[in-house]
């Protein structure tokens, strides 16, 4: 069942994208933003967002299972999974400044 589900959206998403992609054309002669552009700076930033959740999900699980089999290693975990929070949220910034700077383009 959830396999006809994606594959249901899957041909929703793919009608909807078409229909944009056709319209393209009259969006990039009067000079304004292309549709895909937009499109395509909208899947950037959910897959930023939704990669950068992800990985921190998983960073923050690893270090908590971590502290949680050895408590006093707990100052030594603690750092490194803030850095590595951080330059998560750095990567998932980066796409967000991308796709903005697609879209201005």
């Amino acid at each position: 069942m959830r396999n006809f589900v994606g594959k249901v959206l899957a041909v929703f998403g793919g009608l909807l994208v078409s229909g944009v992609a056709f319209a393209e054309g009259d969006a990039a002669a009067a000079g304004g933003v292309s549709g895909l552009v937009a499109i395509a700076s909208g899947i950037a930033m959910g897959l930023s967002a939704l990669g950068g959740t992800m990985a921190q999900g998983k960073a923050a699980g690893a270090a908590l299972e971590g502290i949680a089999r050895n408590p006093g290693s707990k100052d030594a975990v603690f750092t490194p999974m803030i850095l590595a929070l951080a330059l998560i949220e750095f990567q998932a910034i980066m796409g967000f400044i991308i796709a903005i700077l697609w879209w201005i383009k």
